[in-house]
């Protein structure tokens, strides 16, 4: 008799971390899988620590809808569960009269994805609060926050192992094949290959769920969005932090911009850019270097470059091109390819550690267990 398991999850980053400890509250068994030898490895563990408050995306966006949903979902669980975070706040900041209607742009498209807790400051204000800011004129984003990512998806398993679920390091998936009954799902765990059987198979593999995705039998490659691969880049400034709150420049057409945060220990950083690339490389060049230099001083002016020293990147699962504009989430279920019990996920790039517990709950309804 092969082994069977209740779900398989593939892709133990935190959207997947969050939806096996949904899952796993319902369910007795299940499993997650990870080709890497721990969790949150890869885009999970390479981006700014944000949570963001949905301001930007388009109205009715599961973007919007997610991150809006997802932001107060992760408020709750660090609070219940002691898991370091802090909403500083985050000012996006402008330059002059066109990038302030902007602005006034921003206020309107945050109302309508329900985030109504924007401040107008002044450049006055600005001079009073952040000295060290340059600016004409800045919204506060008092919802907007940071978090301990990796005690948060510490948190989600600990509360999987908790419910009886298990994670599994180190096996990669090789294939799914579907049946009238579930899924026989071939993996390959340090180099033993294994077959187990579910009722219900998600794919959460970031950077590699389209992958993942043409190896499951019967699902039409109509279904397989085109992924990019979109690297950011991030500096560390060493010292001590000019900004208590995080500084963010307007949007870019792929990206937030050069922005400035802080971690959980109060280290500021800025990033990340945007390039796109076609193989998974984590190298930050030193070269990039003058790039930032330029970004950072037109909000920073007395940046000490001397300070600003390449730090890390990370690679966000992106389904629009260069040269695309918005595109959203794609979380497809049964109404969409016909297989009962699969759930694939693409193109969860940001807000997806923001929107996590949101994702989770929203990938539990279409599966309506």
């Amino acid at each position: 008799m092969m082994e069977k398991v209740d779900a398989i999850i593939i892709g133990a980053g935190v959207v997947g971390l969050a939806i096996a400890a949904r899952l796993s509250n319902k369910l007795n068994n299940v499993l997650i899988v990870d080709k890497n030898a721990s969790f949150g490895e890869e885009t999970s563990s390479r981006n700014s620590e944000v949570i963001h408050a949905g301001i930007y995306y388009p109205q009715h966006s599961l973007k919007a809808k997610l991150c809006v949903q997802g932001k107060e979902k992760l408020y709750q669980y660090c609070k219940d569960r002691g898991i370091p975070h802090q909403r500083l706040g985050k000012l996006l900041v402008a330059h002059g009269e066109a990038e302030e209607q902007h602005l006034t742009k921003t206020i309107k498209q945050a109302a309508l994805n329900d985030v109504n807790d924007l401040v107008w400051l002044t450049a006055d204000e600005l001079k009073k609060s952040n000295p060290a800011l340059h600016a004409t004129a800045a919204l506060l984003s008092p919802s907007t926050g940071i978090i301990d990512s990796h005690r948060y998806m510490q948190a989600l398993l600990a509360e999987i192992e908790h419910n009886n679920g298990q994670f599994v390091g180190k096996t990669t998936f090789i294939k799914a094949d579907n049946n009238n009954d579930g899924f026989v799902v071939t993996l390959n765990s340090q180099d033993e290959i294994m077959q187990l059987h579910c009722d219900y198979l998600i794919n959460s593999g970031g950077l590699h769920s389209t992958k993942v995705a043409e190896n499951i039998s019967d699902l039409k490659k109509s279904h397989i969005p085109t992924l990019y691969y979109c690297r950011g880049h991030y500096f560390s400034y060493q010292g001590r932090s000019p900004f208590t709150q995080l500084i963010y420049p307007l949007p870019e057409s792929h990206g937030l911009g050069i922005h400035a945060s802080l971690d959980i220990g109060g280290q500021l950083k800025f990033g990340p850019d945007t390039q796109y690339i076609d193989d998974i490389d984590y190298e930050v060049s030193p070269l990039l270097k003058a790039k930032f230099v330029a970004a950072i001083q037109r909000y920073y002016p007395s940046l000490d470059s001397e300070r600003l020293q390449p730090a890390y990147s990370g690679i966000r699962p992106k389904l629009e091109g260069p040269n695309d504009g918005f595109k959203d989430f794609v979380i497809q279920s049964e109404n969409v390819h016909g297989l009962k019990g699969l759930v694939n996920l693409f193109g969860i790039d940001s807000p997806g550690l923001t929107s996590s517990l949101a994702i989770a709950e929203y990938v539990d309804e279409r599966l309506a267990i």
